[in-house]
């Protein structure tokens, strides 16, 4: 009796255990921007997916705020990076837009999820990680809404770490960086302690000069104003384990019918903002709202407000704790991030000290009942600027941002400038004075190493690592752009199915197949691809006369463009068209650029008869951190080969022609 009632036992709990374990090819962790594109990418492939998202919601900083894209070029952004803002852009009636509202992103990360179907646990973060011979068994999770339930233990052959924080990366054991490396590491110039010096008029995120740091003014014994560190300056170049400044991207509204006043948060305390009317009073426009906020307009009335000054919404030298910190450590730094944030905004609209013109500016901004109406009506998301960094089996530094080093395992580009916040607040000659922010351009969209998403092949065997990934401060400055995760996430999901069906490790999937699939394959549906054809692909561009070439603030690194009008000049674009049909036509325009014609002919002839469209300079709208905009140019038939031609010419140019890029969308 004894026997069979142990019996009986020993099967509940072999069924219990079975039910909270789930075995899946590929396993996401993190239901980031890139988390979203990794999972429906794994699935479009084949294989059977879990996405595990610690939160309540999908899209990470892209549906948390962050509507008003950080680009840098778009030529870098590729493959469902690029159709993610083009559903966005359908939303809004355009071709593509980098500017959106919360809600609709999160919609639109939905939209992958329902179309591949893609499984997503909710609520659900990393507690362990087992390792067997260098490969990731079994995770285990537990519900962040009921932490004393049964965890649930998750197998599966690839893991892929999407979250910002690389918790999964962390748990297996993988090495990591938190902090700066000095400039001696990498031999780099940016990373390391940095004071940038304060600029007439005042813009970047410096102080100016002249602000006293002290709570009774040229009294040091009065005790330093908060926020402020009583720290020595480390020599410049110096690495540390200081992390750059988070704050959140606030969405508001001054819709007053879709509008919650900002009231007084709670814990508030004035204090914290002492700074801001002395910094305030030394600069050269104080009645201008963009000199303490990044104020970007979105559509419907909203903003993306980012920081945007020497004190604005970075809560600087606060969220040193957090990329290790556990998750009670970080729920405490987030809180305080928050209540920072609103309490900064209640303090433009209420303090006396802020010019009235500011302050009544803050007054006609509130919350948006619209916006993560779960949350108070406040995001859930945080921006993590930087976490933890892998230590791969290579480092993207500033040499690759530069284009100094060019890696050939390219399944992604990057093109932002090399951006850090900054680290600690100090007092530097008597004045408040900030570290850390470096603002450095870089050389031009470049390719990010396959590599440095893969761990050592001694320390883990089937993980990828494309949020995470492995580069110095500095190189991951100019990396972490959302645009970027995506691509990113997409080209790891491919790696995960080939290490799957090759039964391989990830270190050993062979590079020039993703390459391979994600150029013929791009939408991961079979769908044709587009065809683009930049200024700077010599084999398909014929160019008669003489043009000059301009770098920077461009489609890809570089276009054309002619000021002398003298004689007949022209750049023939001629795509290579595999599948003939129907194709939508754009061409890449710059009106921003001085002395831009205020009309430019351009003729299409698609292989049998011509079409002379001119681009009126007025119509053509530029939105974002961008310089150009895509001008549809009309539908055509196309035959296969090369037998369509689109030519860009100075006749009856009033001015600099330009010709940078060709754009051929296939009829979907």
């Amino acid at each position: 009796m004894r026997k069979k009632n142990f019996l009986l036992l020993a099967g509940l709990i072999f069924s219990i255990a079975a039910k909270s374990q789930e075995t899946y090819d590929i396993c996401v962790y993190g239901g980031t921007s890139g988390g979203v594109i990794a999972a429906y990418t794994a699935k479009k492939m084949g294989k059977s997916v879990l996405l595990i998202e610690p939160g309540k919601h999908l899209g990470g900083m892209s549906s948390g705020g962050l509507g008003y894209t950080d680009i840098g070029n778009k030529y870098a952004v590729t493959g469902l990076g690029i159709d993610f803002y083009r559903r966005v852009g359908k939303h809004y009636g355009q071709f593509e837009s980098w500017i959106f509202e919360p809600h609709v992103a999160e919609d639109v990360f939905m939209q992958y999820i329902r179309e591949a179907n893609v499984p997503v646990l909710y609520q659900s973060k990393m507690v362990a990680a087992v390792k067997e011979n260098g490969f990731i068994k079994e995770i285990s999770v537990e519900s962040t809404a009921a932490p004393s339930k049964q965890q649930k233990h998750i197998r599966a052959t690839v893991f892929i770490d999407c979250s910002y924080e690389g918790d999964l990366m962390a748990r297996a054991g993988v090495s990591y960086t938190v902090g700066r490396e000095s400039s001696a590491v990498y031999n780099e110039s940016y990373n390391g302690v940095q004071v940038q010096p304060p600029a007439t008029p005042q813009h970047g995120n410096q102080v100016p000069d002249g602000v006293d740091p002290y709570k009774i003014p040229g009294n040091p014994s009065s005790g330093l104003l908060w926020g402020i560190s009583n720290a020595r300056l480390a020599p410049i170049g110096s690495g540390d384990n200081h992390v750059q400044a988070y704050n959140f991207r606030i969405c508001l509204t001054d819709d007053p019918a879709n509008l919650i006043p900002i009231t007084r948060p709670e814990d508030y305390d004035s204090s914290r903002y002492e700074i801001l009317p002395r910094y305030i009073a030394k600069l050269t426009t104080p009645n201008d709202i963009r000199e303490i906020l990044k104020f970007d307009l979105m559509p419907n009335h909203k903003t993306d407000i980012n920081n945007g000054g020497g004190f604005s919404t970075d809560m600087i030298g606060r969220n040193w704790e957090y990329p290790d910190g556990n998750y009670a450590t970080r729920e405490k730094i987030q809180k305080e991030h928050e209540l920072y944030n609103k309490g900064l905004l209640y303090f433009i609209g209420h303090d006396p000290r802020i010019p009235d013109s500011v302050r009544r500016f803050m007054l006609n901004w509130g919350y948006p009942k619209d916006e993560y109406a779960d949350n108070n009506h406040w995001s859930p998301q945080m921006y993590i600027r930087e976490a933890r960094r892998m230590r791969g089996v290579y480092v993207m530094t500033q040499a690759n941002c530069e284009r100094k080093e060019v890696v050939t395992d390219g399944i992604g580009m990057a093109a932002y400038g090399m951006d850090s916040h900054n680290t600690q607040r100090l007092v530097i000659n008597g004045m408040v004075k900030n570290e850390g922010d470096v603002e450095k351009g870089g050389a031009g969209p470049y390719p990010i190493a396959y590599r440095s998403l893969t761990p050592k092949e001694n320390e883990c065997k089937n993980l990828l690592v494309p949020v995470c990934l492995s580069a110095s401060h500095i190189g991951y400055g100019s990396i972490r752009m959302e645009p970027v995760f995506m691509v990113l996430g997409q080209s790891a999901a491919v790696a995960a199915a080939f290490a799957v069906d090759g039964h391989t490790t990830v270190q050993q999937v062979d590079v020039k197949k993703i390459q391979t699939l994600l150029a013929a394959n791009p939408l991961m549906d079979g769908s044709t691809p587009e065809i683009l054809v930049d200024n700077d692909d010599a084999a398909h561009v014929e160019i008669t006369g003489k043009w000059s070439l301009k770098k920077g603030g461009t489609y890809g690194p570089s276009a054309l463009y002619s000021s002398e009008n003298d004689e007949p000049k022209s750049v023939k674009f001629i795509p290579e068209v595999k599948k003939g049909g129907n194709y939508d036509i754009y061409t890449y325009v710059l009106p921003r650029i001085n002395n831009v014609s205020p009309a430019t002919k351009v003729m299409v002839f698609d292989g049998s008869q011509s079409r002379e469209i001119t681009i009126v300079k007025e119509k053509v709208i530029v939105n974002g951190q961008t310089s150009g905009e895509w001008v549809h140019l009309g539908k055509f038939n196309l035959p296969a080969g090369k037998k369509a031609g689109i030519t860009i010419s100075n006749k009856e140019a009033g001015g600099v022609i330009v010709a940078d890029a060709v754009l051929l969308v296939p009829g979907r």
